[in-house]
């Protein structure tokens, strides 16, 4: 019976074959097969076999020259521009984000190589200096997809057709100079919720004049088309999960707390282990920046408690965007953008909710204003303002920092250090590469559509200019070790460690649906990395004397997150320890974490009042005419404060893109073929992995439908579901489907 393997040319060549465009059908009923295929050339390319692994000290003499020159080949000379036929793998520094030939206000900072701006390295294309700026790359044709990545890391045809699809619904930077040139002369606002619901009903209707100015100012193909189906009905989303049930539930006090441990960026909230709340800020530079919160301001709702008592009790959280944003808030606030630095103080009752108990607005050389919840009234209509003005630096921060930080922009130097340093047949790479699927891709596109100047991101989020700038500072924090669940959850205070408990962790929120669920996927990976990595190194010292691996991880180390070689934390790649605990994270932050900051996004934001990207004026004060307005129009005066008309077409456009999964998505668990591996035991051990989280998928759905776990659902009803992993869906599906952990970061 044949069995057919994936295979390898060795040659750097214009027509060279990828690693997953060769097939070849052997017999393993043939003694000699192998020794054949190791000796066949076809065209002058050693054909490499690739299901086994090996070791670089167990590597069979024949293919030592070849395994070695294969590596040299994908690192390339450094130099030259790059071509789509390539396979090199090489670092960079951001630096092809602005357009500094075009002006000043399109300029961007390099991000990378300075102490101002360190940043993960990304794949080098080689591209030409601007004039302007030499260290700044020239940027292709907006619209232009062809932006180089390694073949080996090209969408497939069905990922491209998917995202090309998605694209042009997701038609925000496509459209927007049309559009902002129609909304700048005729300003439209939504004037109510139910406005904003008719997007959603196929029933929002742009004026006649609006939709003739599109027609006839624009000679984009894909505005016609959209404008022919319906002439006032361009626009028309799915249902957002969050209203879908109840249109108004998103308000609630206990939905907002929810949502900081079940919604789309669970991973910022931490327990309040000081009263009042203090500042990591210097002085010297920002002045006392320690929070004016009070007791008195806490008291009145904490259910008799007192905060002396809750402290010691650990029951008071903090969501804290304050530093994050107060050194940037003097920028950004001289932009359209007009925002806060923000703490919120929350009470975990005895049911598992959290209950907001106040929040503090504050602004550079000003006194701090500390809300407090209410509900009729001008009051209440002041607190929904101050949790939107939260909710729009959780959107933003969760955006630049949850979302595209810590998974996207930090795992592409794992992935290029991956592919220059460890052979296709060494065994970490074969554990690995599964979870670098599509990434660089879509890093490139991001680069080329989303993250750059003028782009979707700029266009949509609050920081608007000073977004990546704003996420190299915060990149500064960012430390490998702490990238681990376990330990995060012990940084942030919202778990301690307990030996008698299954993950050596006691959640002090035992309703946080996301670390509930969190431990068990990344209990579940930690046991199959183990369990693989035992098969190769039976010992530390067969760990230190892997020479690629070692190679590994000094580059990635040194180049590949170069701007931190010198921090203390890196591991020291001495032992199995080390090797496990480091293929942990990284599997971790490629599957799990960004399918938990990913998918939830359209459930959750893309119904923009709940998780609003831009505040656009600051709170009315008493006895101004904004103020007044509160009274006779509060629905107006809030939706005139948060994000725009046009700017929620372009950012819902996005969101629903990115929270799309593709139709060949392969999940955690599952693999791209059943032949990546010839060893027994470890596609035994991978069919334990697969086992283990298919009884996980099971108890997740048993907690969801277990009424005594509020925050399960919440008022809104929708059931946590961002960690579910879906291995045991074997059909490819695809669309804004609320669950499912993919291998990796491939959108």
């Amino acid at each position: 019976m044949s069995k057919k393997h994936s295979l390898m040319l060795v040659k750097d060549a214009k027509d060279a074959h990828t690693r997953r465009d060769l097939e070849f059908t052997c017999y393993p009923g043939d003694s000699d097969y192998e020794d054949t295929l190791l000796g066949l050339k076809v065209k002058d390319c050693l054909i490499w076999i690739l299901w086994q692994a090996y070791l670089p000290s167990s590597t069979p003499k024949p293919l030592r020259y070849y395994r070695d020159q294969e590596l040299i080949n994908l690192r390339g000379n450094g130099s030259g521009m790059l071509m789509e036929w390539d396979r090199v793998y090489d670092y960079a520094y951001y630096n092809d984000l602005g357009l500094p030939d075009k002006g000043a206000d399109y300029a961007r900072p390099v991000l990378g190589g300075s102490q101002e701006y360190p940043y993960p390295r990304r794949g080098r294309t080689g591209q030409k200096p601007t004039k302007k700026d030499p260290n700044s790359e020239k940027r292709l044709f907006l619209l232009s997809l062809n932006i180089y990545v390694p073949r080996d890391e090209r969408f497939s045809h069905i990922k491209f057709s998917d995202f090309l699809g998605y694209a042009a619904k997701s038609i925000g930077q496509v459209v927007r100079p049309e559009l902002k040139a129609v909304f700048d002369k005729t300003p439209n606002e939504f004037d109510s919720f139910e406005d904003v619901l008719k997007l959603y009903e196929g029933k929002f209707n742009l004026p006649k004049h609006t939709v003739k100015k599109l027609r006839k100012h624009t000679n984009l193909e894909l505005v016609k088309e959209l404008l022919s189906n319906d002439g006032e009905k361009p626009f028309t989303f799915p249902m957002p999960d969050v209203i879908k049930e109840d249109k108004s539930a998103w308000r609630s006090d206990e939905e907002f707390g929810r949502e900081m441990v079940a919604g789309v960026n669970p991973v910022v909230i931490r327990r309040l282990e000081e009263f009042p709340p203090a500042s990591k800020l210097d002085p010297s530079e920002y002045g006392n920046q320690t929070s004016s919160i009070t007791k008195e301001h806490l008291e009145p709702n904490m259910n008799g408690s007192t905060v002396e008592q809750a402290l010691e009790d650990n029951k008071l959280f903090i969501l804290d965007h304050h530093d994050a944003l107060m050194p940037y808030l003097t920028k950004i606030n001289e932009t359209a953008s007009k925002i806060y630095a923000t703490r919120t103080v929350l009470l975990l009752q005895n049911d598992g909710t959290l209950k907001p108990l106040a929040i503090e607005l504050s602004l550079p050389e000003t006194k701090s204003e500390v809300y407090t919840p209410s509900v009729d009234g001008v009051e209440g209509t002041i607190w929904q303002l101050a949790k939107a003005y939260v909710a729009v630096n959780d959107s933003g921060y969760h955006q630049l920092i949850s979302h595209w930080l810590n998974t996207h922009a930090v795992i592409e130097p794992f992935i290029i250090a991956t592919n220059r340093q460890l052979s296709a047949v060494h065994p970490i790479f074969k554990l690995l590469q599964p979870h670098f699927r599509d990434t660089m891709n879509i890093n490139a596109l991001a680069r080329q559509i989303l993250i750059n100047a003028g782009g979707v991101l700029e266009r949509t989020v609050f920081p608007a200019k000073y977004a990546m700038e704003m996420s190299a500072v915060l990149y500064k924090n960012w430390v490998f070790p702490e990238q681990a669940l376990p330990a995060d959850l012990l940084k942030r205070g919202v778990a301690v460690k307990d030996p008698s408990q299954p993950h050596g962790l006691k959640l002090l929120i035992e309703d946080y649906p996301y670390a509930v669920d969190g431990l068990e996927i990344w209990s579940a990976i930690q046991t199959w990395v183990q369990d693989y990595c035992s098969i190769y190194y039976e010992s530390d010292e067969m760990v230190e004397n892997d020479s690629e691996l070692q190679s590994w991880w000094a580059e990635l180390r040194t180049e590949g997150h170069g701007d931190k070689k010198y921090q203390p934390w890196w591991p020291q790649m001495k032992t199995r320890a080390d090797l496990i605990d480091t293929c942990t994270i990284i599997i971790w932050v490629a599957s799990a974490l960004h399918a938990a900051v990913n998918f939830g996004q359209y459930p959750y934001a893309g119904y923009l009042p709940n998780r609003p990207t831009v505040s656009r004026r600051f709170m009315p004060k008493p006895d101004s005419p904004e103020y007044a307005e509160l009274e006779s129009n509060p629905d107006k005066v809030f939706l005139e404060t948060i994000t725009s008309q046009l700017q929620t077409l372009l950012g819902v456009s996005l969101i629903e893109m990115l929270s799309r999964h593709s139709t060949d998505e392969i999940y955690l668990g599952q693999s791209e073929s059943p032949y990546w591996t010839a060893d027994a035991s470890a596609l035994e051990a991978f069919k334990r992995f697969g086992k283990t989280l298919e009884g996980i998928e099971g108890r997740i759905v048993q907690r969801n439908t277990d009424e005594c776990f509020k925050n399960r659902n919440g008022p809104v009803k929708v059931p946590y579901t961002l960690l579910y992993p879906n291995t045991s869906d074997d059909t490819r599906k695809g669309g804004l489907n609320v669950k499912g952990i993919p291998n990796s970061i491939s959108i």
